[in-house]
Order: C-alpha cells, then sequence, then structure tokens
C-alpha cells in the first residue's frame, strides 16, 4: 500500500491507495481553520502587517501532521502495510531554520507532541506563503542584478515572480539581517515536512525547486548567480536536489513507535502540489491540459522541453516522474467566488444555477479582481456590480487570454478541485475554450498523485497507475454549446478592452 500527503493552504490530507486491487482505501483531512483554531487562520493564512502579505505558521503544519496521523491510527487506516509515502505542499513557501534543526529531528520523542519539540528550531516564526506579493522592490532588484526578465526566465523558467522563494529570501534577509544569519537552512514547505517524516534534512526536488527562481531548468542544479543575487549565503543554506521518485529515507522512530508504522517505510522526495496534481490528474505526456479550481487557479501540462511564457506571466516546472510542466497561476480563483456569494447572501446552489443562464453578446463581463492579480499584473476592482456569470466569465476569459503560450488548445480538459464540481462553472469553461471538460474519479489530485509517486518510487509502472486511478467520471463530460462560441468572442473582446484600459491606469 501507498500513501500519498498533500499540504495545501487551507488543509493537510492523506489517501492509502493498493495497487493490487486499484482502489482508494482511505482518506482524511485536517483542516487548518477548523481542526486548529488556535492558530486563528483564514483559509489557512493570515494577513500581514503590511498589504499583499500573507503568511503561514510551520508550527500549525507541524501540529497538523501529528493531528493527521492520530486520527489514521484512530480511523484503523492500514498504516503497519504502507510500503512507501510521497507528499506534496503548496508551492514556493519558505521555512526558516535554525543549526540545531537536524539534530531535534534526530531525537524525536514519541511521548512529546511534534510541535512542542520542534518550537525552538525557527529562525522565523512564520512562513510567507504563494499568496505573498509584498516583494515588488527585491524582485527588481534580483532582475537587475542577471541583466533582465528574460535572462532570468531563460535559466530559471520564470521571471523574478515576487511571490517566488528568492524575492522572499531577499526581502526577509535585508528587513531582518541578525535572523537571515542565524539562519542555518531554508526549507520549502514540502522538504520541510519530508524532513519530520524520515528525521533528517531533506532534499529539495526538481520540479518544486523550480519554483523558487534558485534552479537553472536546463542543469537541474542551484544556480549560483541566481543564489548570489538573492542575499548573501543563500546558496550555503539551500539542501541538495534530487529527483522526486529517488528515496529520500525511511520513516523516522517518531511515527513508527508512536502511530505503528513499519519501520521499513520508505518515503521518497515530496513536491510541490501542483506537480503532484499533474499526477494525480494522469498527465504525464504532453496534449492535455488541466484546469485546477482551487484556493487559486492553475492551468497546467505536461511538456517535453522548457519554453518561455513571453508575455512573462507564465511558469515551466519539473514534472515529478520526468520532464518538465508548464504552468499559469491566477490569484484571484475560488476565495474570489467566496467572497461575492458571501457578499449577494446567495447559497452555492443559488451561484451555480446563474452560471447556467445563457449569455448573450450584451452580457456583463467582471475584471474579476477581488484581490490584486498576478496573472497579469493588476490592482484590486470593485465588484459591487458583479454577478456569479460576469465574475466567471471574467475569470475564464482571463484565463483563456494568457494560456495562448502553452500551444494549441488541446481536445479535452481536465477539471480538479473543488469548484470543479460546479457544473456552471465546468460549462462556462468548455464553452469559452469550445472543448469538453472532464471531472475525473479521483479524488484529491495532489494528495492522489503523492500517492501514485510514491507507487512509482517502488517500481511499478506509472501508465498502469494512471489507467487505474484516473478515469474520467462516468457521463460527467460537460460538452460545449458551439452557439456560445461567437458570444465568448464578443465577451472576450470587451473583457480585453476592459482589462487594457484598468493596467494602463
Amino acid at each position: 500500500m501507498h500513501l500519498g500527503l498533500d499540504c495545501s493552504t487551507q488543509s493537510l490530507s492523506a489517501i492509502i491507495i493498493d495497487v493490487s486491487s486499484g482502489e482508494a482505501l482511505y482518506e482524511t483531512s485536517i483542516n487548518f481553520e477548523a481542526d486548529l483554531p488556535h492558530y486563528q487562520t483564514s483559509h489557512g493564512f493570515v494577513r500581514g502587517t503590511k498589504p499583499d502579505e500573507f503568511f503561514s505558521n510551520p508550527i500549525m503544519w507541524v501540529e497538523a501532521l501529528d493531528l493527521l496521523f492520530t486520527r489514521m491510527q484512530q480511523d484503523g487506516a492500514p498504516l503497519s502495510s504502507v510500503a512507501t509515502i510521497c507528499g506534496s505542499a503548496q508551492q514556493h513557501a519558505t521555512v526558516y531554520l535554525n543549526e540545531h534543526f537536524e539534530r531535534t529531528l534526530e531525537t524525536l520523542s514519541p511521548n512529546i507532541p511534534l510541535a512542542e519539540q520542534l518550537s525552538d528550531v525557527f529562525t522565523r516564526p512564520v512562513c510567507p506563503v504563494w499568496l505573498d506579493s509584498s516583494t515588488h522592490q527585491d524582485s527588481k532588484e534580483i532582475t537587475a542584478a542577471i541583466g533582465s526578465a528574460r535572462k532570468v526566465t531563460k535559466r530559471t523558467g520564470s521571471a523574478v515572480i515576487e511571490r517566488f522563494s528568492a524575492a522572499q529570501i531577499r526581502k526577509h534577509a535585508k528587513q531582518f539581517p541578525y535572523h537571515w544569519q542565524e539562519t542555518d537552512t531554508v526549507h520549502l514547505a514540502s522538504s520541510f515536512l519530508c524532513s519530520i517524516l524520515i528525521g533528517k534534512s531533506a532534499a529539495i526536488d526538481f520540479a518544486d525547486g523550480a519554483g523558487m527562481n534558485l534552479m537553472h531548468i536546463n542543469k537541474l542544479k542551484w544556480d549560483k548567480k541566481m543564489a548570489e543575487a538573492t542575499a548573501p549565503g543563500t546558496l550555503e543554506r539551500l539542501p541538495e536536489l534530487r529527483r522526486t521518485t529517488q528515496i529520500a529515507g525511511t520513516i523516522a522512530p517518531y511515527f513508527s513507535s508512536k502511530f505503528g508504522m513499519n519501520s521499513t517505510t520508505r518515503c521518497t522526495h515530496w513536491t510541490g502540489d501542483n506537480p503532484a496534481s499533474l499526477i494525480g490528474m494522469g498527465v504525464i505526456r504532453k496534449g492535455t491540459w488541466v484546469i485546477s479550481l482551487g484556493t487559486s487557479y492553475t492551468l497546467f501540462s505536461a511538456v517535453d522541453t522548457p519554453f518561455l511564457d513571453p508575455q512573462g506571466y507564465g511558469h515551466i516546472f519539473g514534472n515529478p516522474v520526468g520532464g518538465y510542466m508548464s504552468l499559469s497561476c491566477f490569484k484571484n480563483g475560488a476565495l474570489a467566488c467566496v467572497a461575492l456569494k458571501n457578499k449577494l447572501g446567495i447559497s452555492w446552489e443559488e451561484f451555480d444555477a446563474e452560471l447556467l443562464t445563457k449569455r448573450s453578446v450584451k452580457s456583463p463581463v467582471s475584471l474579476p479582481f477581488f484581490d490584486t492579480e498576478i496573472t497579469p499584473h493588476a490592482s484590486a476592482v470593485d465588484q459591487s456590480q458583479s454577478t456569479p456569470s460576469s465574475l466567471i466569465d471574467g475569470q475564464f476569459l482571463n484565463m483563456r487570454l494568457h494560456s495562448l503560450w502553452h500551444g494549441e488548445f488541446p481536445e479535452t480538459i481536465l477539471a480538479t478541485g473543488g469548484i470543479s464540481q460546479s457544473d456552471g462553472v465546468c460549462q462556462t469553461i468548455a464553452n469559452i475554450f469550445q472543448r469538453p471538460v472532464q471531472r475525473l474519479a479521483s479524488h484529491g489530485s495532489a494528495s492522489l498523485g503523492s500517492a501514485l509517486i510514491a507507487a512509482t518510487a517502488d517500481g511499478y509502472d506509472i501508465d498502469t497507475l494512471i489507467e487505474q486511478f484516473c478515469q474520467p467520471i462516468e457521463g460527467s463530460t460537460i460538452e460545449p454549446d458551439p452557439a456560445s462560441e461567437v458570444i465568448y468572442q464578443a465577451l472576450g473582446e470587451k473583457f480585453t478592452d476592459k482589462l487594457c484600459q484598468h493596467t494602463r491606469k
């Protein structure tokens, strides 16, 4: 059996799969806001004192890991039968650790909660998360040191992005040089949690490392020039880089003693939630697009070789099972839908029903930016006149406009994430892209992807695994309405005009 974990923005989830039967045997999830209310998060994060600052607490993730294994044990999950574990975590989030981190991991006692034992290993009590775009000046300085945004993109697969690790590290090192001096290791959320599972400091995998602006996308090595442009001593503080499917170590005694894990259970390196979702959606070769409808929206696909988004908004990351993936991220995703629903005081059923109404060339379309947007760079827009259909139309017209760099539209689009359960949302996607939309009979795509990576590391064939676990829900395909093509062509032109006027301000 194989265990997949995923530490997303809002929750820590687990799935156990049995390859012999092709079934998911067990699933559970810890919601940070509901299950760990003492951290006072909203949707898994807290806002900083300045605009565009977003943080999470790494100790919250540690406590969630303890709680997750406790729940699995209490539920009778077959933990002792798990052969291999892989996990994923929200991308870009950096964890700052002192020289005592690894020694503390080596001496964990099963009689004391993890959070209590690890409370003194941090040089920074909070982690900037992927929502944080407060590093505009730091990003400019790194870009200037390299020469241009295009030069950075050629090296790392992305322009210097405010949310990515390099700019966040630079900001912290400049603001708190003493804390930076005390920092011995900078982990990503993924490698930090992997370290706890194996009881020693883990490597960063190529797929998640690509989201830092610090890894050379072709050489798959830390880029010395990018590290030097980030902050003094950055390179020395970074763990090694490794393949996701490479074994990082065996399960730490803490977990075998306390929760009944088999002491021979192996752990692969962890990866980012988007690369894991790529695998969980069954996309290992080019030709299929995935739209993930979570806290943010992402559009991604598998590609053979890295290439550039000429506008500089898109990214190239690693594929956990080999090759690369192209990705576009839209900050105003599901949270924008939640905000509008709450503002209008309607139910999700009413929200969804409104999306299924017919559009015309005269239908309103919104700039869907409740908060600052990253694709494209845009400030927040007043939403007092927005309706569910004008908001959702705006979201996916914006996605279509900024997805052209991924290449030709695929034959089919796969949808995942909580909002993908909405027929109205999926019908809108189908109509705007004029492609069928399928929802898979999968579970959380990132945790499932992690479980499939674990099985791959155990020697199972990835194509066979995808055939077993990543099939469309029977009868779930939503076909585009051919009559809507000309309507959305007109609405797309209207949206582009509004967007150009807004971004010129």
